[in-house]
């Protein structure tokens, strides 16, 4: 009975881990499939073939504790290209990770269209030991929406991380990552450095 217990548990392991690389793939075809049906879009299709990504790991699949922001106020939040956009705190998540602590501020951007697509938007820009080297020296992004949170716990899958725009060519006003969410630590998951040719400033 033990060993067939163990057999079953194995097995629903097995099953939920290609699920969830099934679930990432798909996501990630779906990114890519964005380049190409944005017109402002620094790539093109045959770009698509230098995207690069770590291989899927779901331990950075964290569940994580999600704390409202208290007493916001709105700030303006540098970009690469000098202007500024204007967020305000969100939320702060801390999430478990291998003995240690991850806490990072989510925000809300304050001047995106007033179009009800976006209402439910939240953004989360950080950095991390690896940019520089293995990942654009910028720093990366998540994307979140406010109904991911739910009594107060958020999962924040750091596989989905993606670079900004800047990464690809010039011309594009790309959020600088607020100190606090300068991690002390490799993030060894999501999008790589771009292996294609940086686009140079786009017209």
């Amino acid at each position: 009975m033990k060993i067939k217990t163990l057999l079953c548990f194995l097995i629903s392991i097995s099953f939920g881990c290609h699920k969830y690389v099934k679930e990432l793939d798909d996501h990630r075809v779906k990114y890519k499939d964005g380049f190409i049906h944005d017109p402002r879009s620094p790539l093109k299709s045959e770009d698509l073939k230098d995207l690069d990504f770590f291989d899927i790991d779901k331990n950075w699949k964290l569940k994580c504790t999600c704390m409202a922001a208290v007493e916001a106020k709105p700030f303006e939040l540098p970009t690469y290209s000098g202007i500024t956009r204007t967020y305000i705190l969100h939320s702060i998540a801390s999430c478990p990770y291998q003995g240690k602590t991850i806490q990072v501020e989510i925000y809300k951007n304050l001047g995106q269209p007033a179009n009800p697509l976006y209402k439910n938007n939240l953004f989360l820009p950080f950095k991390d030991l690896t940019n520089g080297e293995t990942t654009y020296g910028g720093g990366r992004y998540i994307n979140l929406y406010t109904y991911d949170i739910v009594d107060g716990k958020l999962t924040i899958d750091f596989n989905k991380c993606y670079n900004p725009w800047c990464a690809y060519s010039d011309g594009f006003n790309c959020p600088v990552p607020p100190r606090a969410n300068h991690l002390g630590f490799s993030v060894m998951a999501g999008e790589k450095n771009f292996k294609g040719q940086y686009k140079g400033t786009k017209h």
